[in-house]
């Protein structure tokens, strides 16, 4: 391999130029050759064969796996590669699901784009043997393996990026599938739902869960009204679905174009991102006086959350208890601004619309109602809300710009940098500065936190106190940081994590074009309209403050708490199930239900299952601790429980409720007295 010199391509000389591959260099000399599986931010793969080339001494060579050597003299356009190319895309198509008209894909589906491109007029092969079902338990992301083409561009994302490997190779040769461990549905993995694979994927094998026609109906029940909130990273990014720039600005279009199709009051969440910034900047601020609970963990990302939740459990009193902006909105919404429209909470439609596909499960959590009714009813992402207004023929590029709605139309620069990894801590650092500095604080840009890179960590000096901060996107990343926390290689006083790499900017929900360009395309242009925001900080934000003094007395306290703040939960995980397990505490009675494999096979799982249901039903959750263990033995009867360090032998689920009854609650009466 040579980083320099030149090779000829097609008959041009071109220089290397450093490049690690050949296709680099092709593409750099205008020739766009296409693949499926190469993705310059991942690992070479080498699957595909799409990019296939000839060379004078190694003859038919892949080009992204293939490293330059000078004086190469290299063909992408023979008759044989053509014919090759060809061939690879009716194999494909042979083992692909052909429903192309009513694909979520269709249209961009690149596998559709290179069949028209390199002009596969039939396919000369049978179709697939048989259909296989789609996987529709995930709240966020749908699988059809029916249009899976084993690119493994999702398996490399979720492993060198987010560093989990829920997806991966199963089987041999013919039979080779892109799968979860065991083939289990995507509700029994650890799956985060950040999407990150569904941006990757080229076809409709991974696509996110529409829930278009739910916001649809909801526009047009009469007995109800929609409210709308746009996140930051939405407005940089939805002009893409409609042929414009990356990072363009269209937000007055989206108002626009949504009270066009119907919704009543169109709000902005960067509204609820100063409430955020606010309540963890108080958080931030006594936790600091106290000195506990340090470093707090930012919580706006519910990726991140449910990630701690599954992996990290020992650092969930760490993670701030503020709910995300779009929690807060809906919370807002259900519990205050429905009372102003003389509406029940079940009549006033909350609808987001995000560049996240993870808060579609954030939005289903349990946590998060208000008298049994969801505070966000839908979650639309930004090519979502784009579907909907192609749906109604609407002229995107020539709506006017229409104005939010008040008063929960109004943010601040810091609220609208939250959309760019690095813009939730600087506006803390905002907050908090203003805060301790007085009046006389004015701008605040702190640029160390701000840009693509993985891990940044910065310094700023408040009231008296240097902190520590650090910045992470992306989970791999995230991993890493957290193992230099607790081997004692860094500390920080505060940690902002976002799922998604560049942040929220580069969501798993956002257009097609999700790189490196397009996420830096778009912060770049959230930053410039932070420049020219009027309302830079927090604080600065009148009708922000007004609310918190109309409604909650002031910030920072009970009733911001119960209205804007949550708990968190371990999620441990049986038999490839979410369990979520209870707090410990020491005055808790200890359960334990043994899950040896005996006790498995005789149904321990659906024991715990049991033992939790009734906790909830007598009310005495808060009061006793149910975990699993290894192992009990004397398991030759039946399921063994621990309770108190006494052991109990053959429980079943068939007697699981009995013996909660009669032995396991009154020990909790026990206790309690």
């Amino acid at each position: 391999m040579s980083s320099n010199g030149k090779l000829i391509i097609d008959g041009r000389e071109i220089d290397i130029q450093g490049e690690k591959n050949l296709l680099e260099i092709i593409r750099r000399a205008g020739i766009n050759l296409p693949t499926f599986c190469y993705h310059s931010e991942l690992s070479i793969y080498g699957a595909c064969r799409l990019c296939l080339v000839e060379t004078d001494k190694m003859g038919l060579v892949a080009a992204c796996s293939t490293p330059p050597q000078e004086g190469m003299v290299i063909r992408t356009n023979t008759l044989r590669t053509r014919r090759l190319r060809k061939m690879v895309i009716e194999l494909l198509l042979a083992n692909h699901e052909r429903e192309c008209t009513t694909c979520s894909r269709s249209g961009r589906c690149k596998l559709q784009l290179l069949a028209h491109q390199l002009g596969v007029k039939e396919v000369r092969f049978g179709k697939r043997d048989k259909k296989v079902p789609l996987d529709l338990t995930s709240p966020s992301i749908v699988r059809d393996p029916n249009k899976c083409i084993l690119c493994g561009d999702c398996v490399r994302m979720c492993k060198e990026v987010q560093g989990l490997g829920i997806w991966d190779f199963a089987h041999r040769g013919s039979k080779t599938v892109v799968t979860t461990a065991f083939d289990k549905e995507l509700s029994d993995v650890a799956c985060v739902n950040c999407g990150q694979c569904v941006s990757v994927c080229p076809t409709g094998a991974l696509t996110v869960k529409s829930e278009i026609d739910k916001v649809w109906n909801a526009i047009h029940d009469p007995d109800k009204i929609v409210v709308a909130q746009i996140a930051p990273a939405v407005r940089v990014a939805l002009g893409e679905e409609f042929g414009l720039n990356a990072g363009e600005d269209v937000t007055g279009k989206i108002v626009a174009g949504l009270k066009l199709i119907g919704v009543g009051r169109v709000f902005d969440t960067l509204f609820t991102a100063d409430m955020t910034t606010i309540e963890e900047a108080n958080e931030l601020l006594v936790r600091l006086e106290k000195n506990e609970n340090l470093p707090i963990f930012t919580s706006c990302c519910p990726a991140w959350v449910k990630y701690c939740e599954q992996f990290h459990a020992d650092l969930l009193p760490n993670v701030s208890s503020c709910r995300s902006p779009q929690q807060m909105f809906g919370s807002v919404v259900k519990k205050y601004y429905a009372k102003k429209l003389n509406k029940r909470p079940e009549d006033v439609f909350v609808l987001s619309i995000m560049p996240c596909v993870a808060k579609k499960f954030e939005a289903q959590r349990p946590e998060f109602t208000t008298g049994g009714v969801p505070d966000v009813d839908a979650v639309l992402t930004t090519v979502e809300i784009a579907q909907m207004f192609k749906e109604a023929s609407i002229d995107f590029t020539a709506l006017p710009n229409k104005a939010f709605d008040n008063p929960l139309g109004v943010g601040s620069g810091a609220a609208l940098i939250f959309g760019a990894s690095g813009g939730v801590m600087e506006s803390v650092v905002r907050y908090v500065s203003g805060l301790t500095g007085g009046d006389e604080v004015g701008r605040i840009d702190f640029l160390p936190v701000r840009g693509m890179e993985g891990i940044k960590k910065a310094y700023v000096k408040a009231g008296g106190k240097i902190l520590k901060l650090a910045v992470v996107n992306g989970l791999a990343n995230t991993e890493k940081l957290i193992s230099m926390l607790k081997s004692g290689e860094a500390s920080f006083d505060a940690i902002e994590v976002m799922s998604c790499p560049g942040g929220c900017v580069g969501g798993g929900g956002q257009p097609e074009v999700n790189d490196t360009v397009a996420r830096t395309r778009r912060a770049g242009e959230i930053y410039e309209m932070d420049r020219v925001q009027q309302l830079h900080k927090p604080q600065d934000n009148y009708f922000v403050v007004k609310a918190f003094e109309e409604w909650f007395g002031g910030v920072n306290n009970h009733e911001t708490h119960h209205a804007l703040h949550t708990t968190y939960v371990p999620r441990r995980r049986i038999n490839g199930k979410p369990f979520i397990m209870n707090d410990s505490q020491s005055q808790r009675l200890q359960v334990s239900v043994c899950l040896g494999t005996g006790c498995y096979l005789r149904g321990a799982y659906d024991v715990i299952k049991e033992f939790n249901d009734l906790a909830e039903n007598r009310g005495i959750a808060g009061q006793i601790e149910i975990n699993g263990t290894f192992c009990l033995e004397k398991c030759d009867n039946g399921v063994s429980v621990n309770v108190n360090d006494e052991i109990i032998t053959g429980v079943s689920p068939e007697n699981a409720g009995e013996i909660f009854i009669n032995k396991i609650s009154p020990l909790v009466d026990k206790n309690l007295r």
